[in-house]
């Protein structure tokens, strides 16, 4: 009978390619498909204007706001049939700003719609395993202060380098919508950045 010998070189090379290739596992993305997410777009905004100090908007913020109450409702660039988002959420107000929340209140009051605010800045891997394990309406719009929208793009299972000039809403942009689109089965179908052309 031919013995193994366990200090040979195909033992060893077995060995370092079990410890080099991960398995599978390893390399699954954290946004495995899930059924709450099945037919889902999220639109995901940074909220408008901010003045040279405090926590509201500008004077072109409110009026970004307002025009809002008309681009969203419906909303629609390019593919797909118009729609008016069904759930509204914005990053919880702070005493440094309020200004996601206001971002939505025009539209909210034109919708009839109220504004989900439970989540903070800083929460998006919380607001996206919500989103992910909770029945919920299926045209999200979210608006969100731009320093943390790569992360919550990515929480979502997007890539914010697709999306975003690398990878980051830049400082002084205000007037981008980051479409998610999820399939049938709740994976994400499709992420695109939209150039906004709102009414006058």
């Amino acid at each position: 009978m031919r013995r193994v010998n366990p200090g040979g070189r195909g033992f060893w090379c077995g060995v370092l390619m079990s410890l080099a290739v991960p398995s599978m596992p390893a390399f699954a993305k954290h946004d495995v498909a899930s059924p709450e997410m099945a037919g889902v777009t999220i639109l995901i905004i940074r909220h408008a204007e901010k003045p040279a100090s405090g926590p509201d908007l500008s004077p072109a913020g409110s009026a970004r706001a307002a025009a809002y109450a008309r681009y969203f409702n419906p909303f629609s660039a390019g593919p797909g049939a118009p729609f008016v988002p069904d759930m509204l959420i914005a990053s919880t107000d702070t005493t440094k700003s309020d200004r996601p929340e206001l971002t939505l209140k025009p539209l909210s009051a034109a919708i009839g719609l109220p504004i989900d605010t439970h989540f903070a800045n800083h929460d998006v891997k919380d607001l996206a395993e919500t989103l992910r394990s909770t029945a919920h309406a299926k045209h999200i719009l979210i608006v969100w202060h731009h320093g943390h929208i790569s992360k919550l793009i990515r929480a979502l299972g997007g890539d914010p380098a697709k999306v975003l000039p690398e990878g980051e809403w830049p400082e002084t942009v205000y007037d981008w919508v980051v479409e998610l689109s999820f399939d049938s089965d709740g994976g994400l179908l499709d992420e695109r950045q939209i150039k906004e052309n709102l009414p006058r």
